[in-house]
């Protein structure tokens, strides 16, 4: 498989586009179940947002990988785009839920380390597609390789944050 070939690429992209809709089908049922209480939870519905925004990443991506006799170039463009944009949008999300400084939760974990944590897994998930998108236009660098990365990073973030609506709120 050549990773600057997105005809070549057809079966990722058909696997993760049925994958990344699931995933985000079950975040949509997670919130669902948990409503009332991600309401009343300072910085929970932006939570539910960034699970959605990247697990559409995913998808979107795949779709854009799928334009039949679309070349390296306009996949560049789109995956670029894509990246840099759920980027922007997840890290004002993220910043906007930042903690005061020496802040603690009510089990005494400091609330800045899992601050760190989303950010750390928030670039696992937008970084790969801008560099992919990045790759494909220069033709070297790993083109669409990094779109591996992007898609487990998508996941892993989109699921992180999946637990936290579904499991940690009741805790």
């Amino acid at each position: 498989m050549h990773a600057y070939t997105p005809s070549e690429w057809s079966r990722f992209f058909t696997a993760q586009a049925g994958a990344s809709a699931a995933l985000a089908g079950l975040v949509f049922v997670g919130v669902s179940i948990n409503l009332r209480a991600i309401l009343e939870t300072p910085g929970l519905v932006g939570r539910a947002l960034e699970a959605l925004i990247l697990l559409v990443a995913v998808l979107l991506a795949s779709v854009f990988g799928l334009v039949p006799d679309q070349g390296r170039h306009g996949l560049g463009w789109e995956l670029l785009a894509l990246g840099v944009l759920t980027w922007g949008w997840v890290g004002v999300l993220i910043y906007r839920t930042r903690p005061s400084p020496g802040e603690t939760w009510a089990d005494g974990r400091r609330a800045s380390t899992a601050f760190a944590a989303r950010i750390a897994i928030m670039q696992a998930a937008t970084v790969p597609p801008i560099v992919a998108g990045a790759t494909l236009l220069a033709g070297s660098g790993g083109g669409l390789a990094w779109m591996v990365a992007g898609t487990v990073g998508g996941y892993f973030a989109g699921l992180f944050d999946a637990w936290v609506l579904l499991i940690e709120i009741i805790r």
